[in-house]
C-alpha cells in the first residue's frame, strides 16, 4: 500500500462480453480522478485472485478502451476459489488463500464484474471478509434484480443482424432457416432478437415446444405463399417431454454443462415432418464478441461509476443494478438468489403473438 492511498481491485469473471472494458474504465477513472485511489487489476477473474496475479492500472491504461470488446484483464468461466482443481483433477476449497491474497495485495475493496456464477462466488467471498461490490454483466440478461445487464444489448444487436441476413438467403432458396442463439435457462436473447428480426417461430427454454405446432406454423406459411420461415431457438430450448441438448460436460468448470445442438434437432425434425429443406446457423461466441453498443457503453459506465462510489463510501456487500432507469445498490445476496426467466404472459410475448409469431406451444 502506498502511504495512506486507498487501493481498489477489479476483476472480470465468467464469459466475456462487450462492455467489460467500459466498466473497467469507469471504475478506474472514477477511483483515480474522484478519490485519488490506486487501482489494481486482477488477471483472469478469480484465477488471478487464487494465484495472486495482478497488475497496477493507470489512467493511461484505461484511456481509449471504452469501445473495445472483451476485457483487458482476461476472464475465466472455470475459476472458483471454492472448487479449484489441483494437478490430479481433485477439487479443493482454496477460498482462504484467495482471501489472504486479497489482503496481501493491500486492497481496500474489490469490484467483481460478472454474471450469476461470478456474483454468487463474490457473495461467498464477501461473507469470508472480502470487501466487495458486484457489477452485473451477462448476455443472457438473467439476473432478476436488475432490468438489464452489461452485454445484453450488444449481443441482441449481433443476433438481430444475423437474423436479418438469413432472411435474404432463406427467401431466395425457399428454405427454413433455424438460428440458434445463446440462452441456457432464460430466453430473453431469443425473444428480443426474434421479435426484432422478424422471426416466424421463437423457441424458449421457458416454454417447451410441440414440434407438431412448430411444423404446423411452417406449413401454414408455406401454403399461404411464404415459402420460407425463420426459426429462432434458444440453446436451452427443449421439446415437450424432452430434455435440453447437451453438447459436452466440462468437469472443471463452475457450470459443467455445455449446451448446443438444439438447432440441428429442430431443423432435422422440421425436414422429416414437412419435407421442406432446413438449414442451421449457430451464432455461438459471435454473440460475445465485437464492440459494445452505445447503450452498453453508457450502462457499463454508469455501473462502474456507481460501484466505485459505493466502494469509496465503504458500502460493501452490494451489487449495482438498474431499476426504472436509475442505478441502485442492493444486497449482493439478494442479487443472486434467483435468475430472471421469460414469463409467458410477458408483454413482449403478447406483442410477438399479436403479429403472428409462433412459440410452438
Amino acid at each position: 500500500m502506498r502511504g495512506n492511498r486507498k487501493r481498489i481491485g477489479i476483476l472480470t469473471g465468467g464469459g466475456d462480453c462487450p462492455g467489460l472494458n467500459a466498466a473497467i474504465r469507469a471504475i478506474a477513472k472514477t477511483a483515480i480522478l474522484g478519490y485519488g485511489m490506486d487501482v489494481v487489476g486482477i488477471k483472469d477473474g478469480f484465477l488471478g485472485l487464487i494465484e495472486k496475479r495482478f497488475t497496477d492500472i493507470s489512467y493511461q491504461d484505461v484511456s481509449g478502451i471504452l469501445t473495445l470488446g472483451g476485457t483487458i484483464l482476461g476472464a475465466s468461466n472455470k475459476a472458483n476459489p471454492f472448487r479449484h482443481p489441483d494437478i490430479k483433477g481433485r477439487f479443493n476449497d482454496v477460498s482462504d488463500m484467495a482471501v489472504q491474497n486479497y489482503r496481501a495485495m493491500g486492497l481496500n475493496g474489490l469490484v467483481c464484474i460478472g454474471g450469476d456464477g461470478t456474483l454468487s462466488i463474490a457473495y461467498k467471498l464477501h461473507k469470508k471478509g472480502v470487501k466487495l461490490i458486484g457489477v452485473p454483466k451477462t448476455i443472457d440478461k438473467d439476473l432478476k434484480q436488475t432490468d438489464t445487464t452489461i452485454g445484453f444489448d450488444s449481443a441482441l444487436i449481433t443476433a438481430t443482424q444475423a437474423i436479418d441476413k438469413l432472411h435474404t438467403t432463406a427467401q431466395s432458396h425457399h428454405r427454413v432457416m433455424v438460428i440458434e442463439v445463446m440462452g441456457r435457462y432464460a430466453g430473453w436473447l431469443a425473444l428480443y432478437s426474434g421479435l426484432a428480426g422478424g422471426g416466424d417461430i421463437i423457441l424458449l427454454p421457458e416454454a417447451p415446444y410441440d414440434i407438431k405446432k412448430v411444423c404446423g406454423a411452417v406449413l401454414k406459411r408455406n401454403k399461404s405463399g411464404k415459402r420460407f420461415s425463420i426459426v429462432v431457438v434458444s440453446e436451452g430450448a427443449r421439446p415437450k417431454s424432452g430434455k435440453m441438448v447437451v453438447r459436452k460436460i466440462v468437469n472443471d468448470s463452475t457450470d459443467p454443462v455445455r449446451l448446443g445442438g438444439i438447432g440441428e434437432k429442430v431443423a432435422g425434425d422440421i425436414e422429416n415432418a414437412t419435407g421442406l429443406e432446413a438449414r442451421v446457423t449457430v451464432l455461438g461466441h459471435l454473440q460475445r464478441g465485437g464492440e459494445p453498443s452505445p447503450f452498453d457503453r453508457i450502462l457499463a459506465t454508469r455501473f462502474g461509476v456507481a460501484a466505485c462510489e459505493m466502494a469509496a463510501k465503504k458500502d460493501f456487500g452490494k451489487a449495482v443494478v438498474l431499476k426504472a432507469g436509475e442505478i441502485k445498490g442492493i444486497d449482493l445476496g439478494k442479487a443472486v438468489v434467483d435468475i430472471s426467466r421469460v414469463e409467458l404472459n410477458h408483454p413482449v410475448i403478447k406483442t410477438a403473438m399479436a403479429v403472428g409469431t409462433s412459440f410452438g406451444i
